[in-house]
């Protein structure tokens, strides 16, 4: 059984028998990997508070025959203690974990992804925006191959002016072929310094609108891709 060491985020957790859990985790050389984290449900486990969900840690594997791994130690790199003493922030922070355990194939190594989550759970820990969990999702589509046109559109190829964006259609069209959820100026401007390498310039947004705007395409978006409703959304709505 071959082990070897890697950084991970810790995407999620689950239960197994009175003492054991198993522990999603999204590895910079190897992707997303399953491993059994076993006693440390124990009082006297080291590993415990080392594995909840957001933690960025560094990780010693066994992987055997089967996708179940054996985590053998985890040693903590950060854990975004700041989220965790924000409510809102934790349930932002859970939501892209979630969208990673959904997007990420099993044991297929792609270390843009990991960095992604890692400066974007940095991010959501030391700067207050709305638009930081919009911003991955819309950026994890972007590396699925799926980011949205949003300079012509979509239907019939005109440069403008726009007046609906859809998901389902791939992104903007113009007022002869809308369909989908309308979209404003400043909404659009939003989406195209997002996608466009200007994170940092869309996340002092202060338009309440525009901001709410680009997160529902991004929710919608990420979704409609997933084929699937995120269960933190949920959670991030009613905090």
């Amino acid at each position: 059984m071959p082990l070897y060491r890697d950084e991970a985020v810790v995407l999620r957790t689950w239960k197994l028998g009175e003492a054991d859990r198993i522990v999603s985790l999204h590895t910079l050389d190897h992707g997303k990997v399953r491993a059994v984290a076993k006693g440390v449900r124990r009082t006297r486990s080291k590993f415990g508070a080392r594995l909840e969900p957001a933690c960025h840690v560094s990780v010693q594997l066994y992987a055997g025959r089967s996708e179940l791994q054996t985590l053998a130690q985890a040693v903590t790199i950060d854990r975004f203690v700041g989220l965790r003493c924000d409510p809102a922030r934790f349930a932002q922070a859970s939501a892209m974990l979630e969208a990673v355990e959904q997007l990420a194939p099993q044991a297929e190594s792609d270390p843009q992804r990991h960095l992604m989550l890692v400066r974007a759970l940095s991010t959501l820990e030391s700067l207050q925006s709305d638009l930081i969990v919009a911003s991955f999702f819309l950026k994890l589509l972007a590396l699925e191959g799926m980011q949205p046109e949003l300079h012509t559109c979509v239907a019939c190829g005109a440069s403008g002016p726009f007046e609906a964006l859809d998901a389902g259609a791939g992104g903007v069209l113009c007022r002869v072929c809308r369909q989908g959820r309308s979209i404003s100026r400043e909404a659009l401007e939003l989406l195209r310094q997002i996608l466009g390498g200007q994170l940092r310039a869309a996340l002092v947004c202060s338009d309440t609108s525009a901001i709410d705007e680009v997160t529902a395409f991004a929710t919608a978006a990420i979704e409609s891709h997933l084929e699937r409703r995120l269960r933190s959304i949920a959670v991030l709505e009613r905090t």
